[in-house]
């Protein structure tokens, strides 16, 4: 009798063991296999209410050989149980680790490509001293407008990649035509005018840059159609590009270039209101206006007001 409840006491201790042991790996147990787990909670303290039982009842009878056989059974099977969720959890914190080093390493890698976006849309102005600063300008204004739009953080990530690599095509422009003084001939503006399909072709084959080339490709879409490189008109123009073409345009102006003096900023507001609904898109332009973006573009507070969106 006492060799029994020894052999079954243990089997109760280590059954206990393991819900112990269970119960605290279940903050590490992925939320979708919460279920799974309670089951397993819920299982085992079946099992050893059974054990409890089988120690009450061993109690009032004559023990045999078999039943010694069942108490090793019972006693075999918890350390098993045992065993198997030390296991269990050895191998979860051991994911876990992994994948906090694997995060770790993907926000680094992270880190890396827009550290390296960022120096390609510096680089590109290194051609053009006239758009120096045009780039982080124009990239500021846009984010600060697509932040009012229902984007996700990811498609914003991906709209300030195309945003610094918006004049990636103009690489495939002569230096001739791309620094030349005063206005372009009618062939010059057509070698010109061919840059967002060079973006399209430099882009379209990098899987990671893909969803960033609405802009490079199609910021010169007017939304009356009357824009290139394709003539799209409307909503059919991505709306990152069509918010992206107000902030060019705007930089544009505001800004001295070798074939046009700088607006004053009444003048490009003006400007660019009168262009809704043929050049911009209506819903954008009332954004712009909305939020007041000529004000706080000529006051250089859009960093501000980026970093804090």
């Amino acid at each position: 009798m006492g060799i029994h409840h020894l052999i079954i006491s243990i089997g109760m201790a280590f059954l206990a063991a393991s819900i112990y042991q269970s119960r605290k790996l279940r903050p590490l147990i992925p939320v979708s296999q919460h279920r799974r787990w309670l089951m397993l909670d819920g299982l085992m303290t079946f099992f050893l209410l059974g054990y409890v039982g089988e120690l009450f009842a061993a109690t009032r009878m004559a023990l045999g050989p078999f039943h010694y056989l069942v108490g090793l059974v019972y006693a075999g099977g918890a350390i098993f149980v045992f065993i198997s969720i030390k296991m269990s959890g050895s191998a979860i914190r051991h994911i876990r680790r992994d994948e906090s080093r694997i995060a770790r390493m993907n926000e680094e890698l992270r880190h890396a490509y827009d550290s390296t976006i960022e120096g390609w849309g510096r680089a590109l102005e290194l051609r053009d001293k006239d758009t120096e600063g045009h780039t982080q300008r124009v990239c500021a204004m846009t984010m600060v407008l697509a932040a009012s739009f229902p984007f996700s953080p990811e498609e914003l990530r991906y709209i300030k990649f195309g945003a610094l690599l918006h004049d990636i095509g103009k690489m495939g422009v002569p230096d001739a035509i791309l620094m030349k003084e005063g206005p372009l001939t009618d062939e010059e503006r057509e070698v010109m005018r061919q840059h967002p399909e060079h973006a399209r072709a430099m882009l379209d084959g990098i899987d990671f840059l893909r969803p960033a080339l609405d802009i490079p490709y199609c910021h010169h879409e007017f939304w009356d159609g009357s824009g290139y490189p394709r003539g799209l008109k409307g909503e059919a123009i991505p709306l990152a590009a069509r918010i992206f073409a107000v902030a060019d345009v705007w930089d544009a102006l505001v800004s001295r270039r070798r074939y046009h003096e700088a607006w004053g900023t009444k003048q490009v507001c003006d400007h660019i209101r009168a262009k809704s609904g043929s050049q911009f898109d209506p819903q954008v332009i009332a954004k712009f206006l909305e939020l007041d973006l000529c004000a706080l573009a000529q006051a250089g507070k859009l960093g501000e007001v980026g970093a804090g969106g």
